[in-house]
């Protein structure tokens, strides 16, 4: 999602890493070609994944088709439907999407398929582990240790009926704070979501080899008191900013401002430090349900469960993105 440069992936992969997660909309199409350039000669030793838009059974398709030419290859080991919520499981679940989705794989262009959720994610979790058919292979759930307890108990369902779990977001944020001093909470926080044995594989963010010299470094290693100390440490420095994507504020909101997805893209821009993500990120909302919005409320009504200032965050969205 952040790798500029592909010798930084190939590194990653020198050093153990055998996952790689793209998208079709990262970086409008750049990151599959990159990605692409980095498995010349070792594709059948990475397991891809990449990500499709799911607005019809037409569009599915045509991404993966495009996907395929990107990426120099011939299959893609598991094809996502980006980025479903409450809202659209009901579409993701239907019956149109798993034909053509069916229909690729007896093609031979995927051998996989799955989900990735950012909003209400227990409640895409629990329709997974429910679904009779045990169609989706996988989910890529935003999962670290600042998630609410509902999120760690859907994800042990949804793996219970034989879904593999992909934890992303596992830095919850990867803020900058002095809290911690020289010290970094990084390789803590993906050690606590590994430690999660529903837990199949992570995928933190590496944009350059200080990333992926440090995340690799902790294959193997145990999670101990001394990285619960550093988690609570930076928990705490980042109380104020960091948003769980839980999206319950979002009921209280009289207008139905996607709250969530306008605290991912501030998230993308501030702890990220990814400008383009941001607002790609940001555009996918939609004036209806944007910061713009607020400007009709004198009061604003919206209230996080965990003491976010909604309204400064809106406030900030709002001249950030203008």
């Amino acid at each position: 999602m952040l790798t500029q440069d592909h010798e930084v992936m190939e590194a990653a992969f020198d050093r153990g890493i055998n996952y790689v997660d793209t998208a079709r909309r990262y970086m409008n199409g750049r990151n599959e070609e990159i990605v692409g350039r980095a498995l010349k000669g070792r594709r059948d030793k990475v397991f891809l994944a990449t990500k499709a838009a799911w607005i019809s059974p037409e569009h599915i398709t045509a991404d993966v088709e495009t996907s395929l030419k990107k990426l120099r290859t011939d299959y893609i080991d598991v094809i996502q439907l980006h980025n479903v919520d409450s809202n659209s499981k009901a579409r993701a679940l239907a019956r149109e999407t798993r034909e053509v989705l069916k229909g690729l794989r007896a093609q031979g262009k995927v051998r996989y398929v799955g989900l990735t959720t950012h909003t209400n994610q227990a409640d895409v979790l629990n329709a997974m582990a429910a679904d009779p058919e045990k169609f989706y292979d996988t989910v890529a759930v935003g999962y670290n240790f600042k998630s609410p307890p509902g999120i760690k108990e859907a994800i042990a369902r949804a793996a219970l009926t034989g879904v593999g779990v992909i934890a992303m977001k596992t830095q919850a944020g990867g803020y900058k704070t002095e809290a911690l001093g020289p010290l970094s909470p990084h390789q803590a926080a993906l050690k606590w979501a590994l430690l999660d044995q529903n837990v199949t594989a992570a995928i933190p963010g590496m944009k350059d080899m200080a990333m992926v010299e440090e995340d690799t470094a902790v294959m193997g290693m145990k999670f101990t008191a001394s990285d619960a100390r550093i988690l609570t440490r930076y928990s705490h420095a980042v109380e104020g900013i960091y948003c769980r994507l839980c999206a319950d504020c979002e009921a209280t909101c009289p207008g139905h401002v996607a709250i969530s997805t306008v605290n991912r893209s501030l998230m993308y821009l501030e702890g990220y430090g990814s400008a383009e993500l941001a607002r790609s990120t940001y555009k996918e909302i939609g004036k209806e349900a944007s910061p713009s919005v607020c400007i009709g409320c004198a009061v604003c009504k919206a209230r996080c469960v965990h003491g976010l200032n909604i309204r400064a965050k809106m406030e900030k969205a709002a001249t950030c993105f203008a």
